[in-house]
């Protein structure tokens, strides 16, 4: 996937990937109401989206199919942010991460558990 999400793109994909299939105009609807978008803003969106492969458009209705996943492109976006900010090193994402925030017994848990599961 060659590809990013920009903020805006993201945006309308949450909708998609939570609501699919899902009509661009329902999708316009859920971006007024929750983001305050007018129509053709989140039409345009769509229409980006769907030039960059992220969404399939379906006839009759124009429904938005999503063609990547959201956690395919989870995975993307973490791999870019641990590159560009902290020097393709995993263990400098996670000490930021840990640094500041107190974790409960059970977070802990589960991620000793995800480590020991690789």
């Amino acid at each position: 996937m060659k590809e990013k999400l920009f903020d805006s793109e993201a945006k309308v994909m949450s909708i998609i990937w939570e609501k699919h299939p899902i009509s661009a105009k329902e999708v316009s609807l859920i971006a007024a109401e929750t983001i305050g978008w007018n129509k053709n803003t989140t039409y345009t969106v769509i229409k980006k989206l769907e030039a960059k492969g992220f969404i399939e458009r379906q006839e009759p209705g124009f429904i938005c199919i999503p063609l990547v996943s959201q956690n395919q492109m989870q995975k993307v976006e973490a791999v870019s942010l641990v590159k560009k900010v902290f020097g393709g090193s995993r263990k400098a994402l996670f000490s930021a991460l840990l640094e500041d925030e107190p974790l409960s017994e059970d977070e802990i848990k589960e991620l000793r558990k995800l480590i020991d599961n690789r």
